[in-house]
């Protein structure tokens, strides 16, 4: 016992320390994947925009007279 307190209490109290620090480190790293997943998807849906761009800019094109 130190200071009349018993170590399991110590222990317990470290281990709430330890699991924020691992809650917090978990939060981030899935923030993380989040982030990739977001710009994974933005990046389809930039490509998928373009190439409509580019089939309206070839419809128009065999639509108007030479």
């Amino acid at each position: 016992m130190l200071f009349g307190i018993p170590i399991w209490v110590y222990f317990c109290i470290i281990f709430i320390f330890i699991s924020g620090y691992m809650a917090i480190r978990a939060m981030r790293a899935e923030h993380h994947l989040e982030q990739q997943f977001i710009e994974q998807e933005g990046q389809v849906y930039l490509k998928r925009m373009e190439r409509e761009k580019e089939r309206r800019g070839k419809k128009e094109k065999t639509m108007m007279p030479d």
